[in-house]
């Protein structure tokens, strides 16, 4: 195809390395890395494009390169916004941290796509919680700016932090999730994974590493589900990473369902096989929680108890003790 349109169109010929450069791009355009896209107006683009680039630096065949400075210029005629969003962040107007550890809060990612251009804005999302009658109040919902799939998200997560920790007993908690600095619609549930870590290590009281990130979406059950634009999750947070200064220790958490969808940037892939930064796989909760925290999940027995110390140990303590004052403070009210 990549031939017939170079004949058709009067392009310069593509050397080897430049078709598998239009195949990677195809496969990224797709989405995924085991299809490619067929779009032939992005394709044919892409290849006119380059033959610009070849010509200009006065090649007799089209580079990789040619192709990789074509599919920059693509990119910067529609970055403006990226970059101003991104600068907020460098100059913590956006606050989004990447080093140390705070109870509560962890580093979710959102995209914006804008027409054809689509980028990761790194989102602070944080958890509260107390005494309460088993009410999980998304503050986004509250005031609208949450779509159906997002509510659906945080329900569905607030159903498994129920089934988990209190199927004996009263859920006598009352917690509180928000994006933080957040002005405008949130939709889909590909935060929900993030929004149980931060309530669980709120519960737990015990910190999360905010030098990584975390996205996927989260079932009833504690798996984590694939979600949409993995490429340019990683890609944003290891911008803003990199940056800071990469330190070896940051990195982005997807569902293992999303592996085979990987095509990320050549800077991202030779930072991750150097050390520098690290794409985490996960398929539950617990293993996502023992990534961002240090400490075991810790597996239940047979009779439904987790090791001492552990995350789940510490969030089922945490909810007993509520349950523990809210049936104190009923018995105690005047009949």
């Amino acid at each position: 195809m990549i031939a017939t349109v170079a004949r058709k169109e009067g392009l310069l010929p593509y050397d080897r390395c430049a078709v598998a450069r239009v195949i990677e791009y195809s496969a990224r355009h797709a989405g995924d890395a085991e299809k490619l896209s067929m779009h032939m107006r992005s394709i044919a683009d892409l290849l006119r494009e380059s033959d610009y680039w070849a010509r200009a630096a006065n090649h007799d065949t089209v580079l990789a390169s040619d192709v990789q400075q074509a599919i920059d210029a693509q990119i910067r005629r529609q970055d403006r916004i990226r970059d101003r969003l991104y600068e907020a962040i460098q100059r913590d107007i956006l606050m989004i941290g990447t080093q140390g550890a705070v109870t509560g809060q962890v580093n979710g990612l959102a995209v914006i796509e804008l027409g054809g251009f689509a980028f990761a804005q790194p989102a602070r999302i944080t958890a509260t919680s107390r005494l309460g009658k088993g009410d999980l109040i998304n503050i986004e919902r509250e005031v609208k700016l949450s779509g159906a799939t997002h509510s659906k998200g945080v329900f569905i997560l607030s159903s498994f932090l129920a089934a988990r920790y209190a199927r004996n007993q009263p859920l006598a908690l009352s917690a509180i999730l928000a994006f933080e600095q957040s002005y405008g619609m949130i939709d889909g549930d590909s935060a929900s994974l993030a929004e149980l870590c931060a309530l669980l290590s709120n519960l737990a009281d015990v910190p999360i590493n905010q030098s990584l990130a975390v996205t996927g979406s989260i079932n009833q059950l504690g798996q984590v589900q694939a979600i949409g634009a993995v490429n340019e999750k990683i890609e944003g947070f290891f911008d803003i990473c990199n940056a800071r200064g990469l330190t070896g220790t940051q990195g982005v958490l997807i569902p293992a369902a999303n592996v085979q969808h990987l095509m990320l940037r050549r800077n991202v892939v030779d930072a991750a096989a150097a050390g520098q930064f690290h794409v985490y796989a996960v398929e539950n909760i617990d293993q996502a929680i023992t990534l961002l925290t240090g400490l075991p999940a810790g597996a239940a027995d047979a009779h439904g108890a987790y090791p001492e110390g552990s995350i789940n140990d510490r969030v089922a303590a945490r909810l007993t003790e509520l349950s523990t004052i809210s049936q104190s403070y009923q018995g105690n009210k005047p009949h």
